[in-house]
C-alpha cells in the first residue's frame, strides 16, 4: 500500500522518444527525483518514528539563528533534565510490548539505560515529595493519601529541596508542569522551594485546555500559574502537553548553555480527564475501548512532545552535556485507559502494578549506553544522585533515604540499595483480618504497609485493588469480564510474601512457606516505623474556596489571622500586668485619702 501522503499521486508517464535527448533526459530525471523526495518527505511526515523531526529541527535552528551544538562546554556540571509522566502504566511504552506507539521513548531508552527494577510510589504527591527531598513519606509526614486542594498542607518547609541544593552550586532551576505538593501558603509555592521560575498547575489534575478544576460542587477554580500569579496572559487555550513543551523550548532558547541548568518537566499527561487533540486519535481507531483509545492518543502526543524537547536540547547547545531522566510517577489506572500488564494491581496500590514504573536515563555522558539496569532503584535515589552529579553536597546531619546510583546506571555496578520501604500508612482503612497475632507479635498486620528487602517483598493490611488486567480486557465489555484474572481479598489474609525476582507478577504467595522471612521483614518494618514522624493530613479549610480568591486556586492562609488571637502565654502576661496596674491604682488612691486629712483605718 502506498504511503498516505503519496496515495493521491500517479507515477509520471513514460517520456516520449524526443525526451531521450540529453537535456530532456536530465529534465525527466530531475522531475522524477523531485517527485521521489516530495513523496519521501510526505511519507516521513505521516509515518511513526519519523514525525516532523527534520522540519522541526530546521525551524528550531532558524529560531536560534542557526546556532550549532558547541563541541565543548565551559561547565563540568551537566544539565539535568527530569521528565515526569503522570499515571503512565508499566506496559504503556513500545519497548514493553504496548500497542501504543512511542517511537521517541523507545529510541531514547534504547540509546540510554533502561531501568527495569525501578520503583516509585503508588500515587502523585508521595512520588513527587520523595523525588524532591530524597526522603520516604514516613519522614515528611505525607504517608497518607495525597495533598488535596482544600487542605492547609504542603511539603514541610524544613526540608531542603533538590532545586535548593542545586542552586547552591550555581544551577538555574526551572519547573514546568504539575506541582501537587501543596500551596495553602505562599511559602509552599514552587518559587519559594528552590525554582527560579514556575509555569504550570498546583493541583493534581484539571482540564487540559481550560485549566479549570472542581474539587467538589461549588469548589471550582482556575489552575494555571506563572511563578506566583495566575497565568491569564499566558493561557491561549492550548492543550497542556503542547503548552508545557513550548515553555520548555522558550527556556532553552533563552538560557546560556555554558551555565548549568536543572529543568523539571512534570507533564499532566496521561492523567485523567482523558483529553487529546483530534489528530492523535487517527492511528488508534482499532482500539475498541474509548478510554484506552483516548489514553493512547494522549500518550502519543506526550511522546511527540518529548521528541520536541530533545530536539530543542540539541538545537540550543545543551544535549552533549545533558542527562535526561524519564519516569512515570506511579502505575496506570485501567479504568482510565492505563495498563500495567503483566503486573498485578494498579495505581493507588502497593502491588507491583502500582509502584513499578517505566523509567530510563538517556545521556551522551553515560559510559555503558544501550544497556538494561536490573539493579534496585527508587525515586528517592534521584536526590543524592543529581546533587552528586552537580558537584553539590548533602549536609551530614540531614538524614535521607536515597542513594547515589549514578555508577550503577552509567557503569553497570551493583546498586548500593538493598531495600525499599514502599510505605507505612497508619491512617488507611485497616484490614479486618489483621492483628498483632498474625504479625507474630512484631507488627499489627491490620496496618497498610509494604517493604522490599533484596528479592523479598512483604505486604500487610489492605494493599489495594489486586487484579491482573490483561490487554484483551480493554473492550467495551468493561471490568465485569475480567473474571479469569480476578481474586478476592476476603480470605482472611493480611500478610503476603513474594520473591519478586522469581515471581515479578506476584502470583505465588509464600508467607506460609517462609515464616522466618516474614518475621525478618516485619522486624524491618517495625524499625522503620520507629523513625516515622506524625502524619500530616489536616481537615478541609473552607477558606481555600477559589471564590474567595478571585476564582483561582492559590494560597489562602494569612499570618494575620493568627496574630489577632493572642497565645495563652501572652494572655497570662496581659492578666498579670492588669492586676499589677489595679494594685498600683488602689495604693495610689489610699495614699491620696490619707493626705486629705481623713483617718486611714
Amino acid at each position: 500500500m502506498a504511503p498516505r501522503g503519496c496515495a493521491g499521486h500517479q507515477p509520471p508517464p513514460p517520456p516520449s522518444p524526443q525526451a531521450w535527448v540529453c537535456p530532456g533526459k536530465m529534465l525527466a530525471m530531475g522531475a522524477l527525483a523531485g517527485f521521489w523526495v516530495l513523496c519521501l518527505l510526505t511519507y516521513g511526515y505521516l509515518s511513526w518514528g519519523q514525525g516532523l523531526e527534520e522540519e522541526e529541527e530546521g525551524a528550531l535552528l532558524a529560531q536560534a539563528g542557526e546556532r550549532v551544538e558547541p563541541s565543548t562546554t565551559s561547565t563540568s556540571q551537566p544539565h539535568l533534565i527530569f521528565i515526569l509522566a503522570d499515571d503512565q502504566g508499566f506496559r504503556d511504552v513500545g519497548y514493553h510490548g504496548s500497542e501504543i506507539k512511542t517511537p521517541t521513548l523507545d529510541k531514547l531508552a534504547a540509546e540510554g539505560v533502561k531501568l527495569e527494577n525501578y520503583y516509585v510510589q503508588p500515587i502523585c504527591t508521595p512520588s513527587r515529595s520523595q523525588f524532591i527531598t530524597g526522603k520516604y513519606q514516613i519522614h515528611t509526614g505525607l504517608q497518607h493519601s495525597i495533598i488535596r486542594p482544600t487542605q492547609p498542607n504542603c511539603l514541610p518547609l524544613d526540608n531542603a529541596t533538590l532545586p535548593q541544593k542545586l542552586k547552591e552550586v550555581g544551577y538555574s532551576t526551572h519547573m514546568v508542569g504539575k506541582w501537587h505538593l501543596g500551596f495553602y501558603r505562599k511559602e509552599c509555592m514552587p518559587t519559594k522551594r528552590g525554582f527560579d521560575t514556575f509555569f504550570g498547575s498546583l493541583l493534581g489534575s484539571g482540564d487540559y485546555y481550560t485549566h479549570y478544576k472542581c474539587d467538589s460542587p461549588g469548589m471550582c477554580g482556575y489552575d494555571l500559574y506563572e511563578n506566583d500569579s495566575a497565568a491569564w496572559d499566558s493561557d491561549n487555550g492550548i492543550y497542556s502537553t503542547q503548552m508545557y513543551t513550548q515553555r520548555v523550548q522558550q527556556i532553552l532558547a533563552s538560557h546560556n548553555p555554558t551555565k548549568p541548568l536543572f529543568l523539571y518537566i512534570a507533564y499532566q499527561a496521561v492523567h485523567s480527564p482523558l483529553q487529546a487533540p483530534v489528530r492523535y486519535f487517527e492511528h488508534y481507531r482499532s482500539i475498541i475501548n474509548i478510554n484506552r483509545r483516548r489514553y493512547a492518543a494522549m500518550l502519543s502526543c506526550l511522546d511527540e512532545a518529548i521528541n520536541n524537547v530533545t530536539l530543542a536540547l540539541k538545537t540550543y547547545g545543551f544535549y552533549n552535556n545533558s542527562i535526561i531522566i524519564y519516569s512515570s510517577d506511579n502505575g496506570g489506572q485501567p479504568t482510565a485507559g492505563g495498563s500495567n500488564w503483566p503486573l498485578r494491581g494498579s495505581k493507588g496500590t502497593y502491588w507491583e502494578g502500582g509502584i513499578r514504573a517505566v523509567g530510563f536515563v538517556h545521556s551522551p555522558l553515560l559510559k555503558n549506553k544501550g544497556t538494561v539496569c536490573k539493579e534496585l532503584v527508587h525515586i528517592t535515589d534521584w536526590y543524592p544522585t543529581l546533587i552528586s552529579l552537580a558537584e553539590g553536597q548533602i549536609d551530614e546531619d540531614i538524614q535521607i533515604d536515597g542513594y547515589d546510583i549514578w555508577e550503577t546506571i552509567s557503569e553497570g555496578l551493583r546498586s548500593p540499595r538493598v531495600d525499599i520501604l514502599h510505605n507505612i500508612d497508619p491512617i488507611y482503612t485497616k484490614a479486618k483480618n489483621g492483628s498483632w497475632a498474625a504479625g507474630y507479635g512484631i507488627w499489627n498486620t491490620a496496618i497498610q504497609s509494604a517493604i522490599r528487602v533484596q528479592h523479598w517483598k512483604l505486604l500487610t493490611g489492605n494493599p489495594g485493588y489486586s487484579d491482573w488486567v490483561p490487554p484483551q480486557s480493554f473492550s467495551n465489555l468493561g471490568p465485569n469480564r475480567w473474571h479469569n484474572e480476578r481474586i478476592t481479598l476476603s480470605t482472611g489474609k493480611s500478610v503476603w510474601l513474594f520473591n519478586i525476582t522469581a515471581d515479578p507478577y506476584e502470583r505465588v504467595d509464600l508467607s506460609n512457606r517462609y515464616p522466618g522471612i516474614v518475621k525478618k521483614l516485619l522486624r524491618r518494618l517495625s524499625q522503620f516505623n520507629k523513625t516515622a514522624v506524625p502524619v500530616r493530613y489536616p481537615p478541609k479549610d473552607p477558606r481555600s474556596n477559589p471564590r474567595l480568591n478571585g476564582g483561582v486556586w492559590g494560597p489562602w492562609y494569612k499570618e494575620e489571622t493568627k496574630k489577632n488571637k493572642p497565645s495563652k502565654n501572652q494572655a497570662k502576661k496581659k492578666q498579670k500586668k492588669s492586676k499589677i496596674k489595679k494594685k498600683k491604682q488602689q495604693k495610689a488612691g489610699s495614699r491620696s485619702t490619707c493626705h486629705s486629712g481623713v483617718t486611714c483605718g
